[in-house]
């Protein structure tokens, strides 16, 4: 087994993900999947959908071995959220 190496720096990977994300995928895999996540591979727009990270980054690596990958959870704009939540319910 390889191990795979990051070939862009984190603010790069980033903001090429959320433009893929923003540009093109978005709309194909929002409607009915809020909450999953999305593994997009920056350099081909390749991406895989899953209900947890590492089955989406998995798939996404069985496509393309040599993926550069960056995932995000739909509907939300950051796959863990950190913090507590309140506890009351909207009226």
């Amino acid at each position: 087994m390889s191990v795979r190496q990051r070939r862009y720096s984190k603010e790069e990977l980033a903001r090429r993900g959320q433009e893929l994300y923003e540009s093109s995928i978005r709309q194909e895999v929002e409607f009915g999947n809020t909450g999953k996540i999305v593994a997009i591979d920056i350099e081909t727009g390749a991406f895989e959908v899953a209900d947890h990270v590492l089955p989406a980054t998995n798939q996404l690596f069985k496509r393309h071995p040599d993926a550069q990958p960056w995932v995000i959870r739909i509907g939300h704009r950051a796959v863990y959220h950190f913090g507590s939540r309140s506890l009351v319910k909207p009226k």
